[in-house]
């Protein structure tokens, strides 16, 4: 049941863009360190080339994802549908983190819903596209967008979300150096 593709054609690009929801998953190298798999949405992903694809990183409570790919760059990516036909459809690859410092930062950031707020923009060369039939997963109806995530940062402002990245995003649970703004702060002060 399992297919194997080259690139991200027009029948996979449509398909991803009209999921509203998608998974993420990293490991450390350590075999004692956390394997990370979190959901991601709001509008955040985008199919930027045949093997290539990026998405907006939220600020979180955790950056293990950005920790992951800094020390090892391995990253998937999952798209289920849970809406029409069953399909299931990763993404292997490597990733790299970029933030708001880096030379390329503008122009990826443009891809995305200026209003939305975010840490990194994570960006994957995609090595291994598979698909499966995704027969055991329930189908479910998209409602709408959370708006907490949102009413959240502006409620934090600038400054208030420096901070908080600052305490709970310059490391990973398993002590990964992640978001480098955050050590370079530390570093100046």
């Amino acid at each position: 049941m399992g297919k194997h593709y080259d690139t991200l054609d027009t029948q996979l690009r449509q398909f991803i863009e009209r999921q509203h929801l998608f998974f993420v998953a990293t490991a450390p190298l350590s075999a004692d360190g956390h394997v990370n798999l979190s959901p991601k949405g709001l509008d955040s992903f985008r199919v930027i080339g045949p093997t290539q694809a990026s998405y907006l990183d939220q600020v979180g409570s955790g950056t293990e994802t950005i920790a992951h790919l800094r020390e090892n760059g391995r990253i998937v990516v999952m798209f289920c549908a849970f809406e029409g036909p069953p399909n299931i459809v990763r993404l292997h690859g490597r990733g790299q983190v970029l933030e708001p410092q880096d030379e390329h930062w503008p122009r990826a950031r443009a891809r995305f819903d200026p209003g939305t707020a975010g840490r990194a923009i994570i960006v994957v060369d995609v090595d291994r596209i598979t698909g499966s039939c995704g027969y055991g997963v329930p189908e479910y109806t998209f409602t709408t967008d959370r708006p907490q995530l949102d009413d959240w940062t502006t409620r934090k402002g600038e400054s208030g979300l420096r901070r908080y990245q600052q305490e709970n995003n310059a490391t990973s649970v398993d002590g990964l150096p992640a978001l480098r703004w955050v050590a370079e702060d530390a570093a100046t002060e």
